[in-house]
């Protein structure tokens, strides 16, 4: 299973990359957007994308929605990563398929718990 991680902050993207690999999930790609996201998602089989929300350049409501409405990409699960627990966004990332949140900050557990319930479904 390869995940990319996609998070501007360097510092988040490390610790998210390192949690993953503790759970077991060494194939790992990172990049910095979500331009950058799509880029390597052209390139490369992606099993799952956990993207962070606020981002320069395409943040990850926006990477979401062209994830889905691409058909070749839409089987992709999305995980959206967010210190923004405002409900209306909440809702537009459900509305477009997202298949989950973590709430920053988070722990290993927490970040184990949605993993399992995303690569369930």
């Amino acid at each position: 299973m390869k995940i990319l991680v996609v998070e501007d902050t360097i510092t988040m993207r490390h610790i998210m990359l390192h949690m993953l690999r503790t759970l077991g999930y060494e194939d790992v790609e990172e990049a910095v957007d979500g331009c950058h996201a799509l880029e390597l998602i052209s390139k490369q089989k992606i099993d799952l994308v956990i993207t962070d929300m606020n981002m320069p350049k395409m943040d990850g409501f926006k990477l979401l929605q062209t994830i889905k409405a691409d058909p070749q990409l839409a089987h992709i699960p999305v995980m959206m990563v967010t210190c923004d627990a405002d409900k209306d966004n909440i809702q537009l990332a459900m509305a477009a398929k997202v298949a989950g949140f973590i709430i920053k900050p988070f722990n290993l557990g927490t970040l184990e718990k949605q993993l399992k319930k995303v690569l369930k479904a």
